[in-house]
């Protein structure tokens, strides 16, 4: 349906499934910048960004009297939009601005809601850490929408002239395969039957997941209420090199593949410090939750695809689920192990419409019986698995936002009631993995991104040596 501007818009049916109180959920990014904040720049950057060409972000959010969901179009005040901070975060010296940062946005992430009396995202400058955090509500839109956005307000900067390269960058956790791969793959008749078996297999799952099938309690488990425990935010930091090395080192493996052998090993790292061997067995399952970008064409989008109404990349939500199964393994004496169990996992992941079903299934319920259901069976899925990943691959050059040099860029959301939620944004050949605890589960956060760094260390190490013995 196109956009009017003299009648109210309905929401879809994720944006609906999100504004849903055990779903409330907004999107943070978090950018850095090396030289101080220019108020002004950043005001009259806004006014003319495509941000506000886009509805969804000059609409407040409305209910009819039946109680469903619209958009209307509003005039914007951008200044209504702005949170200043002068002062920094924490007076305690002994926190470092990093420290000081995320933890503002954990405290972001369970306490302050959006206003309904505006369109639903705010811009907060952070000026003594020269840190601009924006917040959309995710009902506006998924991370590839709005990473895709705010890009085409950023240039590269080493020729301002020109926006960030964008096509082709990667995909949001991406399993999934273009549609030429998938066409490729059609056109073999054991293929087929394969993609229909995996299909099978995981729709069946993901169905149980939404009723009973759980997880085994470990010392990384959420629940019921979880959403509202207090949080803390850690940063590991990756080296894009390192993974590519990982990547070659396992034939046909790709960084998504090693970012998943590398939770698995960072994980199985830190359980094994917080658990006794009697009560954590080898091979226990962890299922993560991670979000696919069904668009045609994988990655970050071109904008103007997504702002016309007639493509099929459009701007908004338009992503599947998938569960992603890791095991726990104390004594490996192989790390690489780790990313070729993850690649044979995610290849079988690639085979199956698993994404597409829970895309399909979810809009299916929230049309015909509403929103209230749909967000139930959700919550219970997100109940019944340990945690949330994401990944998101963002430009390969420096870039600037108003004229500054960007020097990091991290994205995490509001807390779910899991008590691991992990989301990787890379940029610039380095890759910052924002990891949110629920802090009364994971008290030493530190010491889980310390593991997953280590992880992914140890993989490269074991992939340089293992190539100079075959050499």
């Amino acid at each position: 349906m196109g956009y009017n501007t003299e009648k109210d818009e309905p929401l879809t049916p994720a944006g609906r499934m999100f504004l849903q109180p055990e779903m409330n959920t907004i999107i943070t990014c978090a950018i850095g910048l090396k030289n101080p904040i220019d108020i002004g720049a950043i005001r009259s950057e806004v006014k003319a960004s495509v941000m506000l060409k886009q509805p969804r972000f000059t609409s407040l959010l409305v209910r009819d009297s039946n109680g469903r969901e619209h958009w209307r179009s509003t005039q914007i005040n951008v200044d209504r939009h702005l949170v200043i901070r002068p002062e920094p975060v924490t007076e305690d010296p002994s926190v470092s601005p990093e420290d000081a940062v995320n933890e503002y946005l954990a405290d972001l992430s369970v306490s302050c809601p959006l206003s309904t009396d505006k369109p639903l995202w705010e811009i907060h400058l952070l000026m003594a850490h020269n840190c601009i955090v924006l917040r959309v509500h995710h009902a506006l839109g998924d991370g590839i929408s709005l990473m895709s956005m705010f890009l085409s307000c950023c240039r590269r900067a080493d020729d301002p002239a020109q926006t960030p390269t964008i096509g082709g960058l990667g995909t949001s956790s991406s399993t999934a395969a273009s549609g030429e791969e998938r066409r490729r793959r059609r056109r073999s008749l054991w293929t087929l039957l394969n993609v229909v078996w995996y299909t099978l297999v995981y729709a069946v799952e993901f169905c149980l997941r939404s009723m009973w099938l759980k997880d085994k309690k470990t010392a990384v488990s959420g629940g019921a209420g979880v959403e509202l425990w207090p949080r803390k935010l850690e940063t590991a930091k990756f080296v894009l090199d390192d993974m590519k090395i990982v990547k070659k080192a396992v034939v046909g493996a790709t960084i998504n593949d090693v970012l998943f052998g590398v939770v698995s090993s960072g994980l199985s790292k830190y359980l094994s410090i917080r658990s006794s061997p009697e009560a954590l067995p080898e091979g226990r399952k962890m299922t993560g939750l991670s979000m696919v970008n069904l668009r045609p064409q994988p990655g970050l989008q071109d904008m103007t695809k997504l702002m016309d109404e007639k493509s099929k990349t459009r701007f908004g939500n338009q992503f599947g689920m998938l569960l992603l199964p890791v095991y726990y393994h104390k004594n490996e004496s192989d790390p690489l192990q780790f990313v070729r169990r993850a690649k044979q996992m995610i290849d079988k992941k690639k085979l199956s419409l698993e994404a597409l079903f829970s895309y399909k299934i979810g809009d299916f319920v929230m049309s015909n019986f509403g929103p209230k259901l749909a967000c139930k069976l959700n919550y219970r899925i997100v109940c019944n698995t340990t945690f949330t990943i994401s990944n998101v691959i963002g430009p390969k050059e420096e870039i600037t936002a108003v004229g500054n040099p960007v020097t990091y860029l991290r994205a995490n959301s509001t807390s779910l009631p899991h008590a691991i939620t992990m989301h990787m944004v890379s940029y610039a050949g380095k890759a910052d993995m924002q990891i949110l605890v629920a802090k009364d589960i994971i008290p030493d956060s530190q010491l889980l991104a310390k593991c997953f760094e280590d992880a992914l260390l140890e993989m490269k190490e074991f992939a340089v040596a293992s190539e100079k013995g075959v050499k």
